[in-house]
């Protein structure tokens, strides 16, 4: 439920309107408490945790020792090349296909490729994800829905089906970005309703109709049982997890392509960069809670001490919220809408509680100052 006043962490820039983001009495969001507690992470002790789980997992027979989910953005990137070459392991890199591939992910997913991995890249039917991605992004604003079920499911199937023992994730969004953790076990093992109630917020067998069947679902149903087989854990529970850091890495490691100018919505060029809905995505997320990418961004550079409040401030009051012009012919043509269509979707998102209409326009009720 959305708050009626719309108040922001005094620390770094995220709002209450956050799904699932929790504040304290001082005014600071959960994603904040988290780092803060982090600083006292014993951090050797943690390595010692996943060096014990790779040499147990370390195969003898020159299979692969792990999967690891991989768009070839740059943190699944950094996860794959860390395991291949600092630790020597032989990890199996497992793609769930982006709604619309970018030409800069594709060669971002190439390049790491190249450095020897294996990449299985998993395409579903394009008619069942055209008509999940147009429905999710009529019914509940948000175009990627299904995605979010097919990158926890696909690497975990994967993993199930050739029996390989482990599955690294990369970081856990309830510990990094605000949620709330009632195990300590969950901080570093994901369970299946972890991936139901958190990931997804929905069971996909829920997404049957009559252009969807049961069998087109499959490739989005995390397997019963996957934890008999395989184990699957956040790669960042075991080490410092940064995202800027992340694109530092790899960008020593691999010709990295970023883009050309800032990414729209925020002042990044280097994050999200393999599906081209990713601005519709973003954008849509502005317009029911009322931050977009920028405040993600920016929140994630501030607890780290990349940006100061201020600086992020600036930032969000020019980018956050920007119309993604970029590809809007591309998702007009793709949903076969029109502009008036696509704008009464859109509007019809805006919460009441957080916007109010100005002319022909709408303004946010309470802005990041």
């Amino acid at each position: 439920m959305l708050q009626s006043v719309v108040k922001f962490c005094k620390l770094c820039v995220t709002p209450n309107t956050r799904p699932k983001m929790l504040f304290n009495n001082e005014g600071i969001c959960s994603a904040c408490l988290n780092q803060k507690k982090n600083i006292n992470t014993d951090w050797e002790k943690r390595k010692k945790e996943f060096l014990d789980i790779i040499k147990d997992i370390k195969s003898k027979k020159n299979n692969y020792d792990c999967v690891v989910p991989f768009s070839g953005g740059k943190d699944s990137a950094a996860i794959a090349l860390k395991l291949k070459f600092e630790f020597n392991l032989n990890p199996l890199l497992v793609t769930f296909a982006p709604v619309l591939w970018t030409t800069t992910g594709v060669m971002n997913r190439d390049a790491v490729v190249n450095e020897g991995f294996t990449n299985i890249v998993v395409n579903t039917s394009g008619k069942v994800v055209q008509h999940l991605s147009k429905k999710f992004f009529i019914e509940r604003g948000n175009p990627k829905k299904h995605w979010d079920a097919g990158i926890a499911a696909v690497p975990l199937k994967v993993a199930v089906e050739k029996k390989i023992p482990c599955v690294f994730f990369a970081e856990n969004p309830e510990s990094e970005y605000g949620g709330r953790i009632t195990k300590h076990e969950s901080e570093k093992i994901l369970t299946s309703s972890q991936i139901l109630e958190t990931w997804i917020g929905d069971d996909p067998m829920n997404w049957i109709d009559d252009k969807v069947t049961e069998n087109d679902l499959e490739p989005l149903r995390v397997p019963e049982n996957f934890m008999s087989i395989t184990n699957p854990v956040f790669f960042g529970y075991f080490f410092p997890w940064d995202v800027y850091e992340n694109y530092k890495y790899v960008s020593k490691k691999i010709k990295f392509t970023v883009g050309k100018e800032r990414t729209i919505g925020t002042f990044t060029n280097y994050d999200s960069l393999d599906d081209k809905i990713d601005d519709l995505y973003y954008y849509m997320q502005f317009i029911k809670f009322g931050f977009g990418r920028c405040s993600r961004d920016a929140s994630r550079h501030i607890v780290k001490g990349h940006i100061t409040r201020k600086q992020a401030i600036d930032y969000c009051q020019k980018y956050d919220g920007e119309f993604p012009e970029k590809n809007l012919k591309e998702y007009l043509d793709y949903y076969q809408i029109n502009l008036d269509k696509f704008y009464e979707i859109v509007n019809k998102h805006r919460n009441p509680e957080i916007w109010k209409a100005k002319g022909n326009d709408f303004e946010l009720i309470n802005k990041l100052k």
